[in-house]
């Protein structure tokens, strides 16, 4: 959809007269590779706003009467996601000693797919693993990475995600596919695991494996930590566009 839109002859043109063209990381620098402007891409990593990922929520694990550990999901209820692939994975692994003791929270907002993703739940017969959490209000979803194990994007598509970041921001691992853009968020057996899309028996065994190795969370929880402290943050990304817009300045003053 959007290599559709870059084609369309008013964006064309905005690109062609454009000083310059910042990109969230090299997937999306690959998308204008067709408009021979690659000597005006500038990578500038999508960055979190650190101060507004405080909650007063509190109790989130009693309200929801989580009485053991939870894996988090969070984002738009869609096929593009891959909250399919993700309940075929619960599916796979429900009756694993570690599973007995672990919910899945979905939380999110409908764009088409609740209706049979609550369906696939009770056709998989996982009613009493998964948690849908519909609308959560922002300071609820800060309490839910407060609290989780680690965070899961199964998507089949997304340009720079953002949800890692957050989790990152707790110290907390995620396992994301490794398609489009999420591998310049989640490195591969540095601050998470990266499956590929469509494999759910590949994202159960990674969910396993995280679940049961306690060390290997912790060390990826502080490597994406590290990883957000350090570059993908409002202040650096306001810090490295500033800095771009002082270049187009100059060339023209």
């Amino acid at each position: 959809r959007i290599l559709y839109k870059l084609q369309t002859p008013i964006i064309k043109f905005i690109i062609k007269q454009a000083s310059r063209i910042i990109v969230g990381n090299e997937y999306e620098k690959e998308m204008f590779s067709k408009f021979e402007v690659y000597s005006k891409i500038t990578i500038v990593q999508n960055g979190i706003n650190l101060n507004e990922l405080k909650s007063d929520f509190k109790n989130f694990k009693q309200k929801y009467n989580i009485n053991g550990s939870y894996v988090l999901f969070v984002g738009r209820f869609s096929k593009s996601k891959g909250i399919d692939v993700l309940l075929h994975a619960i599916n796979l692994i429900k009756n694993e000693p570690i599973i007995c003791n672990t919910k899945f929270v979905l939380m999110g907002v409908d764009e088409g797919f609740e209706a049979s993703m609550m369906n696939m739940i009770t056709n998989f017969g996982i009613t009493d693993k998964v948690i849908v959490i519909k609308k959560p209000k922002r300071d609820e979803v800060i309490a839910a990475y407060k609290d989780c194990e680690f965070i899961i994007l199964p998507s089949r598509w997304e340009l720079s995600p953002l949800v890692p970041l957050e989790g990152f921001a707790f110290k907390k691992a995620a396992i994301g596919t490794n398609t489009h853009g999420i591998p310049y968020t989640i490195k591969d057996r540095i601050n998470g695991i990266l499956v590929e899309p469509e494999n759910h028996k590949q994202l159960s065994n990674s969910i396993l494996e995280l679940l049961l190795d306690d060390k290997k969370r912790v060390e990826y929880g502080l490597a994406g930590y590290e990883f957000v402290m350090n570059s993908c943050n409002s202040t650096e990304m306001a810090k490295r566009s500033l800095e771009i817009y002082n270049e187009i300045i100059r060339l023209f003053f």
